[in-house]
């Protein structure tokens, strides 16, 4: 007797038809868009495409950050605590940003890896998608597509800087930031205020809708420092620029960065310098980062080493930035680190 055979009916031969058609459709749609070679593995990814699609993240975490807080509904956890003992916070704006950030990134380039200060097993119940608009500003002032292998691309979010503050209601502090870094270097950094509405970004060679300040100090900065212990890196300042140096405290990575710059929203702080002496993460400052190296400034550890963003999530060093002055002269003026010396 002859062994019997899996026979389909009409319907599933369909169903299984139209099954291979759509797989079909989709390889060869990834193909065209250039996230896929036809070897199956990734190719290259448009740079400056990336730059828009970040900045798309960026405005949509800022949308549910500023909806959270205006409806009162933060849900305020704790996380943790920070190194020097403070409570980490966590708020329904953190959680609800990155679930937009993350997936639309994610989204659109599934083989690009994303590290997000936060981390959510929510699944989102409309999935974000992007339509691949380049808005008008970056096709204006980034007139050059540039193409990177994608295996050299890190994606580095911060959903909610400077929970804090926010959740004291210090509004003018927070923002939402996205970076792409090419091999270990900041090239793409959006900073985006969402009380504001107020969006700078860069693209390292290419272009920025941002622009340095005209004049910086050098004889008696105003060096802007974390409020959290703005005591603390008093003594460390001042040994370094004199008492003359006035000290700004604020809130927020992303805000000290623009404090640097030209820009354009009334209620930034005006720094000199940005100088931070502990432990900080790297989707914290790489966006900065990004924007300064655009714009010819720096931003380093406090020995002038560069910042590698592969790897780690931390960046052990502290952070000097600058623009507009000579930055290895301001390294060789800092004083020695306590941690230093220990070694």
């Amino acid at each position: 007797m002859a062994p019997m055979g899996v026979r389909l009916s009409p319907i599933g031969v369909a169903i299984f038809c139209l099954l291979g058609v759509a797989i079909i459709y989709h390889l060869y749609w990834e193909m065209l868009s250039g996230r896929i070679s036809p070897s199956g593995r990734s190719s290259t990814v448009d740079l400056k495409e990336l730059l828009a699609l970040s900045v798309e993240a960026a405005v949509r975490g800022g949308r549910e950050v500023k909806r959270v807080r205006e409806d009162n509904a933060l849900e305020e956890k704790s996380k943790g605590e920070t190194r020097e003992g403070a409570s980490e916070k966590l708020t329904e704006g953190d959680l609800r940003s990155h679930r937009q950030m993350f997936h639309l990134i994610s989204n659109t380039y599934p083989f690009l890896k994303v590290n997000s200060e936060e981390h959510d097993n929510v699944e989102q119940e409309n999935t974000p998608v992007w339509d691949h608009r380049i808005p008008a500003d970056i096709s204006q002032m980034v007139p050059n597509s540039v193409e990177v292998p994608a295996e050299s691309i890190t994606v580095w979010i911060d959903p909610l800087d400077a929970t804090q503050e926010y959740t004291e209601n210090l509004r003018q502090y927070v923002t939402t930031m996205v970076c792409v870094a090419v091999d270990g270097e900041p090239v793409i950094g959006v900073i985006h205020k969402p009380f504001t509405g107020y969006t700078a970004w860069a693209l390292v060679d290419q272009g920025a809708n941002i622009k340095p300040r005209e004049k910086y100090s050098k004889e008696s900065p105003h060096v802007i420092v974390s409020r959290s212990h703005a005591g603390k890196v008093k003594v460390f300042v001042e040994a370094a620029f004199g008492n003359n140096t006035v000290i700004v405290p604020a809130g927020g990575a992303g805000y000290k960065v623009l404090s640097l710059l030209d820009s354009r929203d009334e209620t930034d702080d005006k720094a000199d310098i940005y100088i931070h002496v502990t432990y900080i993460k790297k989707w914290d400052i790489c966006a900065g980062n990004a924007i300064l190296r655009a714009l010819g400034g720096h931003m380093t550890t406090l020995k002038g080493q560069p910042i590698d963003y592969r790897g780690s999530e931390r960046n052990e060093g502290g952070l000097l930035a600058s623009i507009g002055m000579d930055h290895s002269d301001l390294v060789k003026r800092l004083p020695e680190r306590e941690a230093d010396k220990r070694g």
